[in-house]
């Protein structure tokens, strides 16, 4: 599904600028922050300002287009794949990795906890990633 569609489908009003987030979202699996979409896509689109880019992530999050990662104090990251799935964050090398696993996150969704229904469910893990741990063999 294209960048354009993907929009619409979330009831989100296409602009050139959001467009060309978007797209960089879906050809950059790498979970990137708002700072590297910004410097990512600011030379081609010099009007674009670094609020633009995160308020557009924000929204992309807040419609669903996006997810909207925290998986700790200092980023902030975002995953066009809305798909159920878990992140896993390297400790050394700071990259952020899908995580598929066979846990039953749709179920979370069901759940009703002292009278709250869960809406969204997040699973992150941390740890060293198999890159890192093979250079640290290495040395």
């Amino acid at each position: 599904m294209k960048a354009y569609d993907i929009l619409l489908s979330h009831q989100v009003k296409p602009s050139l600028q959001r467009i060309a987030i978007m797209e960089y979202l879906l050809e950059h699996r790498t979970h990137p922050s708002a700072e590297e979409v910004y410097l990512a896509l600011s030379e081609t689109m010099p009007t674009l300002s670094k609020t633009t880019v995160y308020n557009t992530l924000r929204l992309f999050a807040d419609h669903g287009a996006a997810l909207m990662l925290t998986i700790d104090d200092r980023n902030v990251n975002f995953d066009a794949d809305t798909s159920q799935h878990a992140h896993f964050l390297c400790k050394k090398c700071n990259k952020i990795y899908d995580f598929h696993t066979q846990i039953g996150l749709n179920k979370m969704k069901e759940l009703r906890m002292e009278g709250h229904q869960v809406e969204e469910a997040h699973t992150y893990y941390k740890g060293i990633c198999k890159d890192c741990l093979e250079i640290e063999k290495t040395n």
